[in-house]
């Protein structure tokens, strides 16, 4: 289960190749993910299944809500059965089945028409808000350069063959007290900031449920250093002075 954190892709030729050769099924968490896209291939098309986010928090937005994509035929009528609550009333009404009836595990997962209207809005804008993004997050890359060549905090790096789409902007400074730092300075200007994920392997639940080979220093350390900055359609009359609070900081 790839994430493509930050709407960069993973290595997906390399996950791809693991895959086939250990009979695995690839799952794309590509909620953050939405216009961007691995050496010309959009992401959540690559692996058997995908799933992308219409969150608020999201480039494209319904409020609440996601989509599924099923890219491995075998899976597609199993999908829209649980869709359909677990009916097989899709095939019924195709004329495939005589009679409908409940035959899986199934829930309502359907968007109203009020939420798939707004989200349609979204959509017929995805480039302009894709270009305005992509627009914002350069001129954080540029001003903080020379930030990054001091050693004061390092920037995000993209490869060369990943499209992004400017999901987020964050930076890695040098440890959690000048994190700590940096937020408080953004707080005392109204400006919200965030440090993201808790390592799943150190939350309550992960624990639980999931397990870990051996310890993982370098995620816990990135965890403590990582720091999102404000990114969002409208954010650019205050972007430079979000860029010099960190600045003044570090």
């Amino acid at each position: 289960m790839p994430v493509h954190y930050a709407g960069v892709a993973c290595e997906m030729d390399a996950i791809m190749d693991i895959s086939r050769r250990h009979n695995l099924l690839v799952i794309e968490d590509a909620a953050q993910g939405v216009m961007s896209s691995y050496k010309g291939r959009p992401l959540g098309s690559i692996g058997d299944l995908a799933a992308v986010s219409f969150h608020e928090t999201k480039n494209v937005i319904s409020g609440e809500g996601g989509a599924l994509l099923v890219n491995n035929p075998r899976f597609a009528e199993r999908a829209e059965i649980i869709r359909e609550k677990g009916t097989n009333r899709s095939l019924f009404f195709r004329g495939q089945v005589d009679k409908y009836t409940w035959v899986d595990v199934g829930s309502s997962y359907l968007p109203g028409e009020i939420i798939a209207a707004f989200l349609w809005a979204q959509m017929e804008e995805v480039d302009a808000i894709t270009r305005r993004r992509l627009s914002m997050w350069g001129t954080y890359h540029q001003w903080f350069a020379e930030a990054e060549r001091a050693g004061k905090l390092r920037r995000p790096v993209v490869p060369g063959h990943c499209l992004h789409n400017a999901h987020m902007y964050y930076v890695l400074l040098p440890d959690l007290d000048a994190r700590t730092a940096v937020i408080a300075r953004l707080k005392a200007l109204g400006v919200h900031s965030v440090f993201h994920y808790i390592p799943l392997h150190s939350a309550p639940a992960g624990r639980k449920y999931a397990r870990a080979h051996g310890e993982l220093p370098v995620t816990e350390e990135i965890s403590d250093r990582l720091l999102r900055l404000p990114m969002w359609v409208g954010l650019e009359d205050r972007q430079t002075e979000v860029i010099q609070a960190v600045l003044s900081t570090v």
